[in-house]
């Protein structure tokens, strides 16, 4: 990316709702069969104008095409049954009934490669498309069939790196792997999370980022973060082994966080996709609140690998006010684009 401080989003954009219920995570779709199929690429067209009428630099498909970010890659897998569920503790947060692994996990066919595509054909903008990471995919599950994390987040390593290469082919320039299970597991991070990681990612050219978060605004997540203190220092745990690792650019949440910032310093040399947009809050930033977090940030991450975003998805917003969110990420970047040029 050739612009200084470009702009995107974490994750994914408030959906139509014509398609969805508004502000409402995870809502069912009000579609059915081809007119579902149609609405999506509906929704998508829409999510990316507003994308590009704030000003952001590097779109996405807001995730129109997904109900859930981590269940609808798994839904076209084989070995997994939807029908029998068990309900299990995610992240050690939250209860939810979640389907099984019954068989041997496999891809039969592309996932999002055609949306992918269609996305591909609709701008020239640098376009970035994100999946779930194989340690995030494993806690959304009830595993009868491995018994076993690591062989099931490996299992799954590969099938999201045989569905990154064909994106990749597809036109996409950013492959985001969404990994907020890293701020929880941290023995498990560092013994075979990160590595399942990489194999993920293993043979793509185009870019790479992996998304760590404290999670959309939700009641389970807000009362956990009570529990953490005065400061949140889970990504200490998981910057050195990322450090070293593969993966081209780290993305985290900053703006209204408790995260100390010089935990930046742990991934010097990375590109940071820095969240300066706090998605728990209808309160729009001001441009001015955003500038102010880009130059905390910039005492630890070189101008040239900063790339202001989200702290998280912002499907529970409205439109409207989502819409400020990225209106004001475009801005506050602009005015620190301007500082560091001398305009």
């Amino acid at each position: 990316m050739k612009r200084l401080l470009p702009t995107s989003t974490a994750g994914s954009l408030p959906k139509p709702s014509w398609l969805a219920e508004p502000e409402k995570l995870w809502s069912p779709w009000k579609l059915e069969r081809d007119d579902l199929i149609q609405g999506k690429r509906d929704a998508l067209l829409v999510s990316l104008q507003e994308q590009l009428q704030a000003g952001i630099d590097i779109v996405s498909d807001g995730e129109q095409t997904r109900q859930h970010f981590v269940t609808t890659f798994i839904e076209y897998l084989n070995g997994v049954d939807f029908e029998k569920r068990e309900t299990v503790r995610i992240r050690n947060r939250y209860d939810a009934s979640v389907p099984t692994v019954v068989g041997a996990v496999s891809r039969q066919q592309p996932v999002f490669v055609d949306d992918a595509r269609f996305l591909r054909s609709l701008t020239d903008q640098p376009i970035k498309w994100a999946l779930p990471g194989p340690m995030t995919m494993i806690d959304t599950l009830y595993d009868a069939h491995y018994k076993s994390r690591e062989k099931l987040a490996w299992e799954f390593a590969k099938i999201l790196n045989e569905e990154a290469k064909e994106l990749e082919a597809a036109g996409v320039d950013i492959i985001q792997f969404d990994e907020p299970a890293f701020n929880v597991f941290f023995d498990e991070v560092n013994d075979w999370g990160v590595a399942t990681l990489e194999r993920a990612l293993e043979g793509l050219k185009c870019e790479t980022a992996v998304h760590i978060c404290y999670g959309y605004g939700i009641k389970a997540n807000t009362e956990w973060k009570k529990t953490l203190g005065s400061e949140w220092r889970q990504y200490e745990e998981a910057f050195p082994k990322l450090q070293q690792s593969k993966i081209d650019i780290i993305s985290l949440e900053c703006h209204n966080s408790r995260v100390p910032i010089d935990l930046l310093e742990l991934i010097r040399g990375k590109k940071v996709m820095v969240g300066a947009i706090d998605v728990a809050t209808t309160s729009i930033e001001t441009p001015e609140e955003v500038a102010g977090t880009l130059r905390k940030a910039l005492q630890f991450v070189d101008a040239d690998k900063l790339y202001p975003s989200t702290n998280c998805g912002m499907t529970p917003l409205s439109r409207q006010v989502a819409r400020g969110k990225l209106n004001a990420l475009s801005a506050g970047a602009e005015i620190v684009r301007k500082e560091l040029l001398g305009k």
